[in-house]
């Protein structure tokens, strides 16, 4: 065994050559993510692959969620999963239970996965070597958002055929953003030219950041982000009007991209901040889409861990 394979096994990655565990889309090849697109792919034309009860999916949620969580839900119900739900206001998490000791009772009463959305940046690292079942980030703070990344490329692929090439542009709270991170990098690296764009303070160092409106017409799709008030409120120098006027797409920004290209959003969005209300649902957009195929690569995801036994 080579030392890259013994590193994996020891961060839970490979098991019966398959990812047992989903923390981050640098712990996939290439060939694997289009592996994982293709099945979704499967799933949505139709395929079926059913557990009959014999598999239980727990979701915990240690920050709000609507898309995420649900989407996992769904798609456990549509593999034929049994799933928990956990939330942690009402759990024991208010009597100071530490996260893996939540974990492990899941794992204890016989869950076969957890799929974990939790504020702090690498939460994984605190489970990785003591915990027996797969666990699938539900994004972690401000790090990685793995499966909305996913659906983002699946959603690309189905519109272009292709990745390599492409040009797109991320615009908002680059540096508080766990889906610009990890686009940013499993773009670049399937051969995308990704740039970003937004008020200076929200700027990730070392990313290409250049300016809105100079370079929509160029590009291939426009990802917009909501901002994290809830992380920064403090940060924000400028007003919702402010913000809409330098960042927000509107009819006049639409007008001005490429034909064919179109518009994304992980969401939740703020109608008319970062993206007007009429365009949300444009010809253009591909928001709703973006949610539709969140769940077949949930399904893919999830089907990959629980078949790995």
């Amino acid at each position: 065994m080579n030392i890259i394979s013994q590193l994996y096994l020891a961060r839970g990655i490979f098991y019966g050559g398959k990812q047992m565990n989903v923390f981050t889309l640098k712990d996939f090849s290439v060939d694997e993510i289009n592996q994982i697109l293709d099945e979704a792919e499967e799933f949505k034309a139709g395929k079926k692959v059913d557990f009959k009860g014999q598999k239980v999916v727990a979701n915990l949620f240690f920050e709000p969620s609507t898309r995420t969580h649900y989407s996992f839900d769904k798609a456990a119900f549509n593999l034929g999963c049994r799933t928990q739900n956990f939330e942690a206001a009402n759990s024991s998490v208010q009597k100071g239970e530490s996260l893996y000791d939540t974990v492990k009772f899941f794992e204890s009463i016989g869950c076969d996965a957890v799929v974990i959305r939790h504020p702090k940046e690498n939460y994984y690292n605190d489970l990785v070597g003591r915990i027996s079942i797969p666990v699938v980030s539900g994004g972690d703070g401000t790090g990685n958002h793995p499966s909305q990344s996913l659906l983002d490329l699946m959603t690309i692929r189905e519109e272009f055929g292709h990745f390599e090439g492409l040009k797109i542009v991320i615009v908002g709270d680059i540096v508080h953003s766990r889906v610009a991170h990890s686009n940013y990098e499993i773009m670049k690296r399937l051969g995308m030219e990704v740039y970003t764009s937004g008020p200076k303070q929200f700027e990730e160092p070392g990313y290409n950041y250049v300016d809105f409106d100079k370079i929509l017409p160029e590009v291939d799709i426009v990802m917009l982000l909501r901002v994290q008030h809830e992380r920064h409120h403090e940060l924000m120098r400028l007003t919702t009007e402010q913000y809409h006027d330098m960042f927000g797409l509107n009819q006049k920004r639409v007008d001005k991209m490429k034909k064919g290209a179109i518009i994304m959003h992980p969401a939740p969005f703020n109608r008319n901040v970062e993206i007007a209300d009429d365009i949300v649902e444009c010809s253009k957009s591909r928001i709703f889409k973006q949610m539709t195929n969140g769940v077949y690569v949930r399904m893919a995801l999830l089907n990959r861990v629980l078949s790995n036994d």
